[in-house]
């Protein structure tokens, strides 16, 4: 069975606010021309200024959609927001890979709420490259490239380390010397992207709705670079959609 659009995907939480989380994705993935699909990882309390708690989706569970989802439809794209651990993150990158090895999967590593609340636990390194080894692209922000890579470098020098195994997009929301600028590094080639126009209006979200983008455009047959610089125009727009936290996805 198939659609004639061609499929999006995200694994990623529920807001209740619909800022980020599937919600966020699955509303860029409307506007963006695709048929929108999502896993619930988790479920959380929350708003857009403040976090409570999440209650984790039950491994087997989300394994169980996941495959699902898998076997019926042609998916050409899956954004992976806010997962448990870096264990259930491999279980679903390895059934992805045997089921549609085609599938390009862009992994948005939500470690950390804006409000301070930890969400992934990174202890194992081992298992952190294995995993990178086997995504198409990864979009950390300021942030929380400083989790993934403990070392005393810059931002930019631990995404060129990251991208010895997969491509990077170091977001610059959280850029503090250059805001609003990302980065692309492919095998170590930095490409910026600058903004075209900057919000004083930060949205709730911004980072969730950008990775969204960028897997939509992929799943329309975009590369990488060029995902990115069209989803860049997008969330500018959805920066300076109005002046509260909450963003409209109008075109």
């Amino acid at each position: 069975m198939s659609t004639l659009r061609p499929i999006a995907l995200a694994i990623a939480g529920f807001d209740p606010t619909s800022g980020a989380g599937v919600l966020a994705d699955v509303r860029t993935f409307e506007q963006a021309n695709v048929y929108p699909m999502a896993v619930l990882s988790a479920n959380t309390i929350q708003t857009e200024d403040s976090f409570s708690s999440v209650q984790w989706e039950d491994d087997r569970y989300l394994i169980n959609q996941l495959e699902t989802l898998l076997k019926a439809y042609p998916i050409s794209a899956i954004k992976i927001g806010i997962i448990k651990d870096l264990e259930v993150l491999q279980h679903c990158i390895t059934l992805i890979k045997k089921l549609s090895p085609t599938t390009v999967i862009v992994w948005d590593p939500v470690l950390r709420s804006s409000s301070g609340f930890d969400f992934t636990e990174l202890d194992t390194s081992e298992l952190l490259t294995t995993v990178l080894k086997l995504i198409d692209l990864i979009t950390p922000n300021y942030l929380e490239i400083h989790q993934l890579i403990t070392t005393k470098d810059d931002a930019i020098q631990k995404a060129q380390t990251l991208s010895q195994y997969c491509d990077v997009l170091l977001k610059g929301g959280h850029n503090p010397n250059a805001l609003g600028f990302d980065y692309y590094i492919h095998k170590e080639h930095i490409q910026t992207i600058a903004p075209t126009t900057l919000s004083d209006y930060p949205k709730h979200g911004s980072g969730c709705v950008l990775s969204s983008a960028i897997t939509a455009n992929i799943a329309k047959g975009y590369t990488i670079l060029e995902a990115i610089q069209t989803a860049k125009l997008y969330i500018e727009s959805f920066l300076n959609s109005n002046h509260t936290l909450l963003g409209y996805h109008a075109k």
